[in-house]
C-alpha cells in the first residue's frame, strides 16, 4: 500500500479515529531512540547516586516504600 492509498483510507475514518491516528503519527516522530533512553537513565542514576553520596537525600528502605505504595492503593 502506498502513501496515497493510506491517505485515502485514513480520510474515510471517523473524526475520532482520524484524531487518534494523527496523535499516534505525531508521537512516533518525537519518540526517543533506545540509546537516548539509556543515556537519560544513566544521567538520572548518576544524579541520584551523587545526591545519596553527598547526603542531599536519604535512602528509603524498599519495604517502607512498598508499604506506603500498598496503602495508597487501598
Amino acid at each position: 500500500m502506498n502513501l496515497k492509498q493510506i491517505e485515502d483510507e485514513a480520510l474515510h475514518l471517523s473524526e475520532e479515529e482520524r484524531a487518534e491516528l494523527a496523535q499516534k503519527l505525531l508521537l512516533s516522530l518525537d519518540a526517543p531512540t533506545i540509546a537516548e533512553i539509556e543515556e537519560d537513565w544513566l544521567v538520572e542514576a548518576q544524579r541520584r547516586a551523587r545526591e545519596l553520596d553527598e547526603g542531599i537525600v536519604q535512602a528509603i528502605p524498599a519495604e517502607e516504600v512498598r508499604k506506603k505504595a500498598q496503602a495508597l492503593l487501598r
